[in-house]
């Protein structure tokens, strides 16, 4: 009877394409936060485009979240699933706030250490996007995935030195004289060093992936 049962259910999902169209819109809200930051005219049309493509991930995370339930075979077991497109999701979102709290405190300049943090998460979020691909092979691709993690953690501590760089500097010219401006400044680091601190977690949650099946 469980047998015939079995049958009936979804045997196989799209698991690697969502992942992928995922790293996507990580792409996108990347390169869209780095445009933000060096400031402008379209400020707001950047901030809706990191809005855009964070609808576009709870889409995509919705998705695999009922797959994960009513698929019968996964490529992985379901918590390293939906853990990898929970960290994922998480990037988005800081992302997501980011330009929230850019577009509330109405900031237009931004930081040389601003700039290179979003640099910084262009780098890393294309090497999730190629990454994400590889993870349809693990065994094969073991080698290049731990070398593109192993950047992906390196990059995360290029970003916390550029975070504690760009707050001593915000402190001194702020600290005393516009303790306002620098909660502000402060915020939009805030963001920024989540994001990188995401992209740390999917390298962790890919590198478990590798020594749970490499």
């Amino acid at each position: 009877m469980f047998a015939w049962f079995q049958k009936l259910l979804p045997r196989t999902g799209n698991f690697f394409e969502q992942f992928e169209a995922h790293g996507k819109t990580i792409v996108a809200s990347s390169q869209a936060l780095a445009k933000l930051v060096r400031g402008g005219p379209d400020i707001a049309v950047h901030i809706k485009t990191i809005e855009d493509e964070e609808h576009k991930a709870d889409d995509i995370i919705r998705d695999v979240l009922q797959d994960v339930r009513r698929i019968f075979l996964t490529p992985f077991d379901r918590g390293s699933i939906t853990a990898l497109i929970g960290v994922m999701d998480d990037a988005v979102d800081q992302m997501q706030q980011t330009a929230g709290a850019v577009e509330l405190y109405d900031v237009s300049t931004f930081t040389p250490e601003m700039v290179g943090m979003a640099d910084i998460i262009v780098e890393a979020s294309t090497i999730i996007d190629q990454a994400l691909p590889l993870l349809r092979d693990v065994t094969a691709n073991a080698k290049p995935l731990h070398e593109m993690t192993a950047r992906l953690v390196k990059l995360e501590g290029d970003a916390d030195k550029l975070n504690f760089d760009g707050l001593r500097k915000a402190f001194v010219e702020h600290g005393k004289t516009d303790p306002t401006q620098f909660v502000v400044v402060n915020e939009i680091y805030r963001h920024l060093e989540k994001v990188c601190d995401k992209f740390e977690d999917v390298a962790n949650q890919i590198d478990g992936l590798v020594i749970d099946h490499a």
